[in-house]
């Protein structure tokens, strides 16, 4: 489909050289170019410039892709430049991050990712598609045999070392059959093309493999910036893929299509956490870490609020180490004790099962050839770099003296009981350090693999260059694929991948600076059958499938009713429930805060600073809520001291009560339920604490002027929060603590605030007056209601008894007992009886409250009101407490407890 008529070359002509004219660094001699889609000379390499060149000079792909953008402004920098920003913006709001172990005060970091895809003609992609299916019917042999009869081992066809004795494999498997009939539902491949053009294995992932999120996300992303080359390529599609993944588990688990799937995550400091809540949500998983889940009776089960719901399937992304604390890894705490019983006894399907890391030796790629030959009757479609394992003796005396021309790499990566390192290239060597690598090897001749050197090839990338203009540098490019089981049993490759780019010496991982690339698979149809993904005949392994369909499959046009109850309950864990209650008390006590440091702040420089009862009032409420330090002079003995300690403790990160740590705190309440939040919440929620936190805003002095802005403009993407949780959240039950945290708070804070205005007459000055309204956030509603009424019986209607004003906190209250009564169902209708201890303020009267014989400026005077402002914080405190006790510590009675 690339063939060219004379009467469009001076068209193709003129496009290429415009893209070309851009490239300011080619690929190295002897590494395959992607851009013009064959091996770089010597002779080309040495040149610095590049010559006015034909049309043939952009591969078959690279042509197309132009061809479609030619008749916008394309390859040229600004346009491209354009394309960029809007790659990163798009990036950065929908909250792509790659956590970054090493940096602590940074955790994060936006995901990198470049604006060209790496794109494979149909050719490229039948040699991948039809190797990696073959080489995944090879693991499954080679894992049946090591956990089954052992054949492999011995008759000398593999080494022991690299099966039993290698720490991954798990003796605690021996003999236990796969459920569903597979061991493997998914696997990932790292490849390189060649200087041949041909394709290479590298490597293989079976434990955990990583990706399947990321490159969902640059596929997105990529093909909005380039929609005309996106349908003219065409790309095939990658969604059906991801939908044959989940119902291969369900067929395959106990309780087949009705079964309930769960995504295990090590958490939200885990490095690729944003792609283990972005799978959850895409596929429609639980996501739960090792404590949501339990072992009972040999049946894995999730804790939630509805008590325990079984799990049947689990998507691990923990690798086999960190399973089972019982047995394995006694100081794990991501795993679940008891979870390789349940597997045992065919309970629950672990995908892929625990015990295939071994698969993931390097050594072990130089013995698939063989072993294909004796298990399958075939040759490799998929060469692999020729490996030598140092553990066997001719292998070693062949390769030691090549070490230069090889690399190094550690034969049981990931492992800690045996001797592991970072892979290292031999052809950087000195004498001396060739010399003392090979002393090390022969050392311990099993623990080190060697791998013939290859030259990867280089993927044109989008970069700043040495003069500091944008420009196309070419980077190594290996790209990563992933096959999954089908609900027959059988292999499909995913129609894409993720491509990972280097540094111009090598490939870096993610972890280090690494970027990646979308990867466009051309299909070899067009039209409506693009539409429908792969052909079938594409997506299966050739020959019968090796297990038959589980006979708890229902025929497709059969309705199954259980599914769709489950899909319309949203089951909600008992760490979710916790994380959501703590989110609506941080973001409720965060907004209180911060007016209330911006009502003291304006007092302090206002003409009431002089004022004693408005210093008193903020003063006791500022070392009430932990706002300044112990030890601060009170405002009215040096306000200007206490207006410093004031703004220094906005972002004291010691200080656990201080506004940026509240802030801090919701963002990491947040992480822990990402899945739950759109890309949107989650996007306002970095924004917000970015900004609090922007350099500029620490000043060693501060200005006031410039805190005051800035707490308006944190109160302002405040109220943005609270509207996407109160309107963009879905209301189950998980909403519900939300809310009950968010009231809880609000109560709590408002009745004490209040208390202490009365208590010190504030109620009986405009001044005070206003103040209380303003914390209330209820200033405009008074003078709609009531204009210049400012009567104590005026402000108790309107602060504490109001049925319509949700800064009343009658208003609260009522909405607090309507949340705890709307979770009755839960718990024996426990949270029915907390609902009980709120007080129902919104059935009192303002004359009730504050009888009209009371003067309303008499410090210390006894009211109505002060008993039930009480009352108010101390429901606040007994409800937090026992909901506390009931649904997160499980420390109430045992009937109520789901998790212990």
């Amino acid at each position: 489909m690339n063939d060219t008529s004379p009467l469009q070359v001076g068209g193709h002509e003129a496009e290429a050289t415009k893209w070309l004219a851009l490239q300011q660094e080619r690929a190295p001699a002897g590494h395959w170019d992607e851009l013009r889609g064959r091996v770089v000379s010597l002779t080309e390499a040495k040149n610095p410039a590049y010559p006015a060149e034909c049309v043939s000079a952009l591969s078959g792909a690279w042509k197309t892709f132009t061809d479609s953008l030619a008749t916008q402004t394309t390859g040229q920098r600004p346009d491209l430049n354009a394309r960029m920003a809007n790659l990163q913006r798009q990036v950065r709001d929908n909250g792509i991050t790659y956590n970054v172990y090493a940096a602590a005060d940074q955790p994060q970091r936006p995901w990198s990712l470049d604006l060209f895809p790496l794109m494979l003609d149909p050719k490229d992609w039948q040699q991948i598609e039809a190797g990696v299916m073959q080489r995944m019917q090879l693991l499954e042999r080679i894992m049946a045999d090591a956990y089954g009869p052992q054949k492999l081992v011995l008759n000398g066809q593999l080494p022991a070392a690299l099966v039993q004795g290698h720490p991954a494999y798990l003796p605690a498997m021996q003999g236990v059959p796969p459920v569903g009939g597979r061991y493997l539902s998914l696997a990932a491949f790292d490849l390189a093309r060649g200087p041949d053009g041909c394709w290479w294995l590298l490597s293989q992932r079976t434990q955990a493999p990583s990706g399947l999120g990321y490159l969902l996300e640059n596929r997105q992303i990529v093909s909005r910036l380039f929609p005309q080359a996106f349908e003219a390529f065409p790309v095939q599609r990658l969604a059906q893929t991801y939908r044959t993944l989940i119902d291969g588990i369900k067929a395959r688990s106990p309780a087949g299509a009705s079964a309930h799937i769960a995504l295990l995550t090590p958490g939200p400091y885990n490095e690729t956490y944003f792609e283990h809540a972005y799978l959850a949500r895409y596929l429609g998983l639980s996501l739960v870490q090792g404590n949501d889940l339990t072992v009972r009776e040999e049946k894995l089960y999730l804790k939630t609020l509805q008590g325990l719901q079984q799990v049947h399937g689990l998507l691990k992304r923990v690798d086999d180490d960190w399973l089972d604390p019982l047995e394995m890894r006694a100081d794990s705490t991501l795993g679940v004790p008891g979870l390789l019983q349940a597997v045992r006894s065919g309970n629950v399907l672990v995908a892929n099962t625990p015990g295939s890391g071994f698969l993931e030796s390097n050594a072990l790629l130089g013995f698939m050839p063989a072993l294909a030959r004796d298990l399958l009757g075939e040759e490799l479609q998929l060469p692999a770099i020729p490996s030598w394992w140092c553990g066997e003796a001719a292998a070693l005396q062949d390769v030691l003296p090549r070490i230069r021309s090889c690399v190094i790499k550690p034969t049981y990566p990931y492992n800690t009981d045996r001797q592991s390192f970072e892979p290292v290239q031999g052809r950087a060597f000195s004498r001396r350090e060739q010399d003392e690598w090979a002393v090390r090897i022969l050392r311990d001749p099993d623990a080190h693999t060697l791998q013939s050197w290859l030259p990867l090839s280089h993927q044109p990338t989008w970069q700043t260059g040495a003069d500091g203009a944008p420009c196309i540098r070419s980077r190594p490019v290996v790209l990563r694929v992933f096959t999954v089981a089908n609900a027959q049993g059988q292999w499909q490759v995913l129609p894409g991948g993720l491509a990972r780019l280097g540094t111009r010496e090598g490939i870096a991982s993610m972890q280090r600076g690494g970027s990646s690339a979308d990867v466009w698979v051309q299909s070899a149809v067009t039209g409506s059958a693009q539409s429908q993904g792969p052909s079938q005949s594409q997506s299966q392994t050739s020959g019968p499938s090796p297990t038959p369909t589980p006979p708890t499959l229902r025929p497709q046009a059969e309705p199954i009713p259980d599914v769709a109850a489950l899909q319309r309950q949203r089951l909600v864990t008992s760490r979710a429930a916790e994380n959501l209650f703590w989110m609506g008390r941080y973001t409720e006590r965060t907004e209180n805060t911060l007016r209330l440091v911006r009502l003291s702040l304006e007092i302090l420089g206002s003409e009431n600073q002089n004022r004693p009862d408005l210093l008193q009032f903020i003063t006791r409420m500022a070392n009430r809520h932990g706002l300044v330090r112990a030890g601060v002079p009170a405002a009215s003995q040096a306000h200007r001291v206490f207006e410093r300690s004031l703004v220094a403790g906005l972002w004291d990160k010691e200080l656990a009560t201080s506004v940026g740590f509240n802030l801090r705190a919701v963002r990491l309440a947040a992480a822990s339920v990402r899945e739950r939040l759109s890309p949107e919440h989650w996007r306002l929620l970095e924004q917000t604490e970015s900004r609090f936190f922007s350099p500029e805003q620490q000043s060693a002095a501060p200005d006031t002027l410039a805190v005051q802005h800035l707490l308006a403009d944190t109160s302002q993407m405040l109220a943005a929060l609270t509207g996407a949780q109160t309107d963009r959240m879905s209301r189950d039950d998980g909403w519900r603590l939300l809310s009950i945290g968010r009231h809880i708070e609000r109560l709590q804070f408002l009745s004490s605030a209040l208390s202490e205005a009365v208590q010190l007459g504030l109620i009986g000055e405009q001044a005070g007056f206003d103040a209380v309204l303003d914390l209330f956030d209820s200033t405009i509603s008074f003078h709609a209601q009531y204009q210049q009424s400012r009567t104590p019986q005026a402000l108790m209607d309107l602060l504490v008894t109001h049925s319509d004003n949700p800064r009343s906190l009658g208003w609260v209250a009522h909405t607090l007992r309507s949340r705890l009564r709307r979770m009755g169902n839960l718990a024996d209708g426990a949270t029915s009886a907390m609902a009980e201890l709120v007080p129902q303020l919104i059935e009192m009267t303002p004359e009730s409250l504050w009888p009209l014989e009371n003067k309303p400026a008499h410090p210390g005077s006894t009211l109505p009101l002060h008993a039930a402002l009480a009352h108010c914080q101390t429901a606040a405190c007994e409800v937090s407490d026992q909901l506390c006790s009931l649904f997160f510590t499980h420390s109430g009675e045992a009937r109520y407890s789901v998790g212990a």
